[in-house]
């Protein structure tokens, strides 16, 4: 039996794609849960900022920690909002600096579609894993978060930049040229940017655990619930795949204390 705080699901990407799904102590690797009935049960709440045991607001924060911790700030979720590089401080400038004034990459990846984003170029392939990207390519990449906001914002007219998550989980292949696309993005790129383009980028495939194509994905309401019970047959971005379709986000239960067991 293990115990713990959910939070963001770790991952390695080498010859396989691996998961680690950390509750207290223990590290989880998706080779070991899947195929497994897995019983969770719901406990109470732990905000992942400053444990308060108070109801989980967004993003696994209490309310006070949502509204006051840079790590959730708008300019997170809006990148063309970054204000680092202008010294301006929105919650926490060293915070802000550290994250926004480093190299950042526009990227286009398919989910369910082909999307736009933006992430530090240090999050990749990660940020690709966690949308379930099936594939994706580097579009650009800028000094600052800042510019690739504004790259995002344009690109954001020819692109969606949101994914259906049912869809997502049922996709299993792609028929979109992305380097095609690639090229297509550079026309959107604003002129004084376009010097950040990435010529020579190649597009990244993305396998996951999972065999079974999906037809009608149900999400699993953990706190309604109070406990679930399945066999795990796959894992697909944040998402732990039962066999009978249901499905369990892991990102956004983050901050809630579960207890899991294992047969």
């Amino acid at each position: 039996m293990f115990k713990g705080v959910l939070s963001k699901m770790r991952t390695e990407l080498d010859q396989s794609l691996i998961y680690f799904l950390e509750l207290g102590d223990d590290f989880l690797i998706s080779d070991y849960l899947i195929n497994k009935e897995i019983r969770f049960k719901f406990l109470g709440f732990s905000c992942l900022k400053c444990s308060s045991e108070e109801e989980i607001f967004r993003q696994g924060h209490c309310k006070k920690c949502f509204f006051e911790s840079p790590s959730t700030a708008e300019w997170v979720i809006r990148p063309e909002l970054s204000k680092a590089h202008l010294n301006i401080q929105d919650r926490d400038i060293d915070y802000e600096k550290r994250i926004q004034l480093q190299p950042h990459i526009l990227y286009l990846s398919f989910t369910d579609d082909v999307k736009i984003g933006v992430t530090r170029k240090s999050q990749l392939p990660t940020r690709w894993i966690d949308q379930g990207a099936i594939n994706a390519i580097e579009v650009a990449e800028l000094p600052n978060r800042y510019l690739a906001g504004l790259c995002e914002v344009e690109l954001k007219k020819y692109y969606k930049d949101k994914t259906n998550w049912r869809a997502m989980l049922k996709a299993n292949k792609s028929e979109i040229d992305l380097s095609q696309e690639k090229l297509n993005a550079k026309k959107y790129l604003p002129s004084d940017l376009k010097k950040y383009y990435n010529s020579t980028s190649l597009v990244k495939e993305i396998a996951y655990p999972l065999e079974n194509k999906l037809d009608s994905p149900k999400s699993i309401n953990i706190k309604k619930l109070k406990d679930f019970k399945g066999k795990l047959i796959g894992i697909k971005g944040q998402y732990l795949i039962f066999e009978d379709q249901s499905v369990f986000n892991i990102r956004s239960n983050e901050g809630l204390v579960v207890e899991m067991e294992l047969n």
